[in-house]
């Protein structure tokens, strides 16, 4: 496991080089520069350091040293790799204050001054403060490790540096939103990221027919394969989950200033520049199709059918003012497959829409971090009560485990796509093959909208009783799997991205109040016939 992402397993070897370098006292040159702005973050069981990027380059790594008198000694107990600014310290019951100070490491193990030395010590949290810990944390992710050159949203820690996602960059919009209402960042910092992310989306961003690729060169903005060869053009449904993200800072961000107003015409144009009517693929067409390229077509030839993580899709697509699909695309093209519709009991919970037991539960998150289920209501019922549904129906699965996987029960529950110990990446899912044990902690915490109490009671477990091996300096890794004792080292954008804003929209509502602000999107519902006037409080 990487030692920038599991502090308490510093590897002997770098250990050793690093004491014999403060020993011997070598030569620093001149370029490694002092870290500044090192500051602290106090959880119950870990100590979070931060501290400021440089430049717009990245720095080969930094040493964090730790000391338990401000004089010292100091000893080194972790390396960051490049790309990160940021630090865990697990703790444990280890109540003892702590000192720290980092260096930078340049190559060929030389090393800078040492920063300013900070102080903290484990700290007791309450619910809220614990909700606040996560929120933080994941929004770091988005702000700390966004790509120097564009700020947009890197794929994951353990993915190439340079490859970004336009997906998960609307999914970290929105926490950028949560984060600026939280004070994490201050507003005119969150809208000068904002600004300077949505303006190379437009200036530097391929985009076919106005839609971005799923992955993309965040230094270049050239489109990046994702799947294979043919998956080289204009991502539809991720492009909708990047829409998404910039309405919801289009309403955030209101004030009448020079950086955003520039940020909401900007953001303006864009979505006007989505051509959503072409990837209906015919003249007379009513069902979306998920790829296009310049010179592979339509080769993929996937429609887009629901039910899935796709909603938002025809939704945005309906509600374009300046290249929208037909209405009539939401029940022939969204609800146009025989199955869309269900009737399924499980665990005593009628579902009305889906695969059996909904599938990974991404499925019920990705479309709704802005657009509000509470809001839509069709032939089948309320959106939001079908998501409730689902996410009860995966933690009842895992109270029952019919597999007898280790470590399933009423804390530790659900299945969504995420790193496995055995595939790579893969679509966990109740009563199939592809439920092998593995949990990722973004199933549950991002149901928090849908399963406030079982997913609290989930984030209390994963933080509490599996913190050590859990928690790093973007929150919670991707997954784990008990039965394999295995926790992957990575943490993705798409994954990490859904948990603050539905965690916020479980506290405030707020994600969902801005985005159905927006005036192209409750009169385009109001239209099909299908909103509802939310009237439940948060």
């Amino acid at each position: 496991m990487s030692v920038s992402l599991r502090c308490s397993r510093a590897a002997c070897g770098w250990l050793c080089a690093v004491f014999l370098l403060l020993a011997c006292g070598s030569a620093r040159p001149a370029e490694l520069h002092v870290p500044q702005g090192v500051t602290t973050n106090a959880l119950p069981h870990h100590i979070e350091l931060t501290w400021q990027r440089p430049t717009d380059t990245e720095v080969e790594s930094y040493v964090v040293e730790r000391a338990y008198a401000e004089a010292g000694p100091f000893e080194a107990v972790g390396q960051v790799e490049r790309g990160l600014t940021a630090f865990t310290d697990y703790r444990g019951d280890d109540d003892r204050a702590v000192f720290y100070r980092v260096r930078q490491l340049g190559e060929h193990s030389t090393m800078s001054p040492p920063s300013a030395v900070v102080s903290s010590k484990p700290a007791p949290m309450d619910d809220d403060a614990l909700l606040d810990a996560i929120q933080r944390a994941c929004f770091r992710y988005f702000w700390d490790f966004g790509h120097p050159v564009s700020g947009l949203a890197r794929a994951g820690t353990k993915e190439d540096r340079d490859i970004c996602v336009s997906g998960g960059t609307g999914f970290g919009m929105i926490t950028i939103v949560v984060g600026t209402e939280r004070g994490f960042v201050s507003r005119e910092d969150a809208a000068q990221r904002l600004l300077k992310m949505v303006t190379f989306l437009g200036e530097d961003a391929e985009r076919f027919h106005g839609a971005w690729s799923h992955r993309l060169n965040g230094r270049t903005g050239s489109t990046i394969e994702f799947f294979n060869p043919n998956d080289n053009g204009g991502d539809l449904p991720e492009t909708a989950f990047l829409i998404q993200g910039m309405l919801t800072a289009r309403a955030y961000f209101d004030q009448d200033n020079a950086v955003e107003n520039e940020l909401r015409e900007r953001i303006t144009r864009l979505w006007h520049e989505v051509e959503w009517g072409w990837y209906l693929r015919y003249p007379e067409g009513k069902v979306l199709y998920w790829h296009w390229s310049p010179d592979q077509a339509w080769v993929k030839n996937h429609p887009l059918h629901g039910y899935n993580e796709c909603m938002i899709t025809y939704l945005l697509g309906i509600a374009s003012p300046t290249h929208s699909i037909p209405d009539e695309s939401y029940r022939e093209g969204w609800m146009g497959k025989p199955q869309y519709f269900n009737e399924q009991t499980h665990y005593g919970l009628t579902q009305k829409i889906g695969r059996s037991m909904a599938g990974p539960l991404f499925l019920t998150q990705y479309s709704f971090l802005g657009l509000d289920p509470r809001a839509i209501t069709d032939d089948t019922g309320n959106y939001h009560e079908h998501n409730r549904v689902f996410s009860l129906m995966h933690h009842r699965y895992a109270i029952d485990n019919p597999k007898h996987h280790a470590g399933y029960n009423e804390k530790c529950w659900g299945l969504t796509s995420s790193q496995n110990p055995n595939k790579g990446y893969l679509g966990h899912a109740p009563l199939t093959d592809k439920d092998d044990g593995t949990i990722a902690p973004t199933a549950a915490l991002s149901a928090f909208a849908y399963t406030p109490e079982e997913s609290l009671a989930a984030a209390k477990h994963f933080y509490f009783d599996r913190g050590r091996e859990l928690w790093g300096p973007f929150g919670f890794y991707d997954a784990f799997n008990p039965g394999q004792n295995w926790v992957s080292p990575h943490v993705l954008a798409i994954d990490v991205g859904p948990i603050a804003p539905m965690i916020e929209n479980h506290r405030t509502a707020l994600c969902w109040r801005l985005f159905m602000s927006n005036p192209e999107i409750v009169p385009m519902l109001e239209r099909l016939g299908i909103y509802t006037e939310p009237t439940d409080q948060p």
